[in-house]
């Protein structure tokens, strides 16, 4: 009988070693065949905040629709990498970067503070004050807007970033960041996605970089690590199947369990899960 390690591995569908050359071919045919089979569709929408998720599936998401335009012989389709910073970003220059190693077919800027401010104000008056924490979701469920509404426009649809390490976790915002259409690297770790980076000439510090969702206005830049209280590192190696501590054992499976509403669609009165 398969362990529980064995079963989110299994679910999350992580190899434990990767040829990145592969990888690579695996998420942009994924996007070229949805675009195949979805005649009204003419573009993808990939928010970019310099991180390295976002710079990875950015590439990827411009490789398949470069590939598509070739294919056509026009230049039908389009790669919208959006820029949804809260006010002055503190790592506006790593989002910069990852734009020119990304050359995506279009760039757009849209602040969200407005937004988010008002909304956060319009709560207040009625009563429900949100902590930062709070806050941070609500940053997170306006760029998905955003992004929803640039997609409506253009006939596209929303790529997301989520890959198997935040995916155990549940390191993301339910109808935020976790609210796409598309997953292209759901089944990559965080080390496999370094891998694929430097395989496509990416600049070295932005696949280096320490990862923050920067959500957090009293904490700007808070480490993802330090937020979970677990490495990467080890998160990794529990996903490709290696030993790892029975405490971070015991933290990765909670966190899995604890989230696994995330991961599934609204349940229904149909759904065994909520049983």
């Amino acid at each position: 009988m398969e362990n529980l390690q064995q079963k989110i591995i299994k679910e999350l569908r992580v190899l434990p070693e990767i040829d990145p050359a592969e990888e690579v071919r695996k998420s942009v045919d994924f996007l070229k065949e949805y675009a195949k089979k979805h005649s009204f569709l003419k573009g993808f929408v990939i928010a970019i905040s310099g991180g390295q998720d976002s710079t990875l599936v950015g590439k990827l998401t411009q490789i398949a629709v470069d590939e598509l335009n070739e294919e056509v012989g026009e230049q039908r389709y389009t790669c919208y990498a959006v820029r949804l910073p809260y006010g002055e970003q503190k790592d506006e220059q790593d989002a910069q970067d990852a734009m020119d190693f990304i050359r995506p077919s279009k760039e757009i800027t849209i602040n969200i503070k407005n937004a988010v401010d008002a909304s956060v104000e319009a709560l207040r008056k009625a009563g429900i004050i949100l902590s930062d924490y709070g806050k941070g979701n609500e940053k997170a469920r306006e760029r998905m807007k955003v992004q929803y509404s640039i997609a409506l426009m253009t006939n596209s649809v929303v790529v997301g970033t989520n890959h198997a390490a935040e995916a155990i976790t549940g390191f993301y915002t339910k109808f935020g960041d976790g609210g796409v259409d598309l997953e292209p690297i759901f089944r990559l770790n965080k080390r496999q996605g370094q891998q694929i980076l430097a395989y496509l000439g990416c600049p070295e510090h932005l696949y280096k970089k320490i990862p923050t969702a920067d959500l957090e206005d009293d904490r700007p830049l808070l480490p993802d690590e330090e937020a979970l209280g677990v490495s990467y590192e080890m998160i990794d190696d529990y996903l490709e199947g290696k030993e790892v501590p029975e405490d971070a054992r015991e933290r990765f499976e909670g966190f899995y369990l604890r989230s696994q509403h995330k991961r599934h669609m609204p349940i229904t009165i149909f759904d065994d899960f909520w049983k």
